[in-house]
């Protein structure tokens, strides 16, 4: 299934890869980090994302452009996907949060749930992230980690690009 990623806005101008091996190692925040995805520095082509939604390889786009992003995403693996989007959906209604999407990450277990946003300061959406994964705990046991993240060097504030739309968005079906 092909899925139109221009509606979530991603940066084509670069991608990653993600290999079975070390691909680099980052100091970040007295932390080191060890990436096993490896920097493409060539457009997201139509072929490259051909090989990822048959699973040939796993691509994954850059979410910060010079320390602002245009897209927050909660990305979910745990035993109850529908109950973490009913409890998202909800939350996000009661925040005024109207558009959102959710798409099928690698698993059945793996739900990816994307707000696009204005172009916003890396600081300032690491705290509205925050905010929403404190609302959601009061709920759901943490199964889901928020990006973009402060706390990361800008090579792990990625995201797998998703393999098909959700059964639970109806709105881009």
């Amino acid at each position: 299934m092909n899925i139109d990623l221009d509606i979530l806005g991603f940066n084509r101008s670069h991608y990653y890869v993600k290999r079975t091996y070390i691909v680099e190692k980052i100091a970040f925040d007295n932390r080191t980090f060890y990436a096993k995805f490896e920097r493409i520095n060539e457009d997201l082509d139509n072929t490259v994302l051909a090989q990822h939604f048959k699973k040939d390889m796993i691509v994954a786009s850059p979410l910060l452009n010079n320390g602002y992003t245009n897209l927050l995403v909660l990305e979910y693996k745990g035993d109850e996907p529908m109950r973490f989007f009913h409890t998202a959906k909800q939350l996000f209604n009661s925040m005024n949060i109207k558009s959102f999407y959710t798409f099928k990450g690698k698993s059945d277990r793996h739900l990816q749930i994307f707000i696009p946003v204005p172009s916003t300061e890396l600081n300032k959406a690491h705290e509205i992230l925050e905010n929403i994964s404190n609302l959601l705990a009061m709920k759901l046991p943490v199964e889901w980690r928020t990006l973009p993240s402060k706390n990361l060097p800008e090579a792990y504030n990625i995201v797998t690009l998703p393999y098909e739309i959700s059964e639970f968005d109806q709105r881009i079906k």
